[in-house]
């Protein structure tokens, strides 16, 4: 049966909320996005992973716990089609670059990597990684041929231009490899990180191995479930753990920028809503602008909370918050990019979150009047005065 939307036009409405730990005098305007569209991706108990965009935004991809993954309109929700031939949970997915954008790539707990043409939505290419479950992968290298991928608590490395492996790093990490990542603008340069706390830094150029090219190691402490980089340069990595810990480091020189420990019960401060419960992701929309961690309530509102990392180290209240469309766990957002002309009513689409609940929600924001400035500075942010909290946390 064909995926429904259902229309809930709703008007995006400015609320003042009070912040938990603050008195009346220190109100906040906190920016709520109105429900557009909510689509049910199954029927039945099925998860929705990840959501990611296709380079042009004319298509995206959403992973499912079926074992496939569906495509999608961001700007209608016009369902397109779907892949599906991995016999295991997908835990990643990414579409490729310009020069190949209508190829989607996916990794799974069941070994492979695959290529699928999502405009026949056939599979088109794949590698093994033998018994390994494969957790996640990135493209990159100074040649851009490189194909990495973290396989149990291996890191592969192949050529997928011929789908031969060139190197295999086995003592780097002793359980499994959560996060790789070739470095924006850096592209010798590649992160890995895992479920053993550690971070590692390595130099992929020539043959790659892991006693010369292992340049540094970060110990966070803990279990890392996702990194990424922000700040000038890229200089910065964001660390979330599977214990909803948040953590800023400086990748080149390894030192701790900030730590919060507590950061959970700093973003809830932050608003009168349920606690949250857990971090979604981070966002970074580029340099110049701020670092927001997403948190969530396990009911399935999102709220934007600035991490402020300058001076003394703190989580702000909700500069956007995303309440009506989920019933259970966000696992993925989605922010679209801005506008270039109004839609409909004047409404821009500020984004997609996907969840436990099986629903795919798109958010408005009518905030079109400023739609020339990047998305995250005007349709997001609404700030608020300026509040000061004490910093409640040491750094590592």
């Amino acid at each position: 049966m064909e995926e429904e939307g259902t229309e809930m036009e709703m008007e995006a409405e400015e609320s003042q909320s009070q912040p938990k730990s603050q008195s009346c005098d220190n109100v906040n305007s906190i920016k709520r996005f109105g429900l557009k569209n909510s689509i049910q991706t199954n029927f039945g108990e099925d998860y929705v992973f990840e959501i990611v965009p296709k380079n042009d935004w004319s298509l995206m991809a959403v992973s499912l716990s079926t074992n496939a993954v569906k495509l999608y309109s961001p700007a209608t929700g016009q369902y397109s089609g779907e892949c599906k031939g991995h016999s295991s949970t997908i835990n990643q997915i990414s579409f490729s670059g310009p020069s190949t954008p209508h190829v989607l790539h996916s990794c799974s707990s069941d070994g492979t990597i695959r290529a699928w043409d999502t405009r026949s939505f056939h599979e088109v290419w794949s590698v093994t990684a033998g018994s390994q479950e494969i957790f996640c992968f990135s493209f990159g290298g100074s040649t851009d041929y490189l194909l990495a991928a973290g396989c149990g608590s291996q890191i592969q490395f192949w050529d997928w231009r011929n789908k031969k492996q060139v190197a295999c790093l086995e003592e780097s990490h002793v359980e499994d490899v959560t996060q790789v990542h070739f470095v924006p603008n850096d592209q010798n340069k590649f992160v890995s990180a895992s479920v053993d706390g550690l971070i590692c830094i390595f130099d992929t150029g020539g043959d790659i191995n892991d006693d010369d090219h292992l340049e540094s190691v970060i110990n966070v402490g803990t279990s890392i479930g996702k990194v990424g980089f922000f700040g000038e340069t890229n200089k910065h990595l964001w660390c979330l753990t599977h214990i909803e810990t948040l953590s800023l480091w400086d990748w080149k020189d390894g030192q701790n920028v900030a730590s919060f420990e507590n950061a959970r019960s700093l973003a809830s401060d932050g608003w009168t809503l349920d606690d949250v419960d857990y971090f979604v992701d981070c966002h970074y929309p580029g340099e110049g602008e701020n670092l927001w961690v997403i948190g969530g309530t396990g009911a399935g509102t999102v709220g934007y909370f600035p991490v402020n990392y300058g001076g003394a180290a703190t989580i702000g209240p909700p500069e956007a918050v995303l309440v009506g469309g989920h019933t259970a766990v966000v696992r993925s957002v989605l922010p679209m990019p801005s506008v270039q002309g109004k839609s409909a009513q004047s409404h821009e689409i500020f984004g997609w979150t996907g969840g436990e609940d099986g629903r795919l929600c798109c958010w408005l924001s009518d905030d079109s009047s400023e739609i020339n400035r990047s998305w995250i500075s005007n349709a997001m942010v609404m700030r608020s005065p300026k509040t000061h909290k004490k910093n409640r946390r040491n750094p590592y």
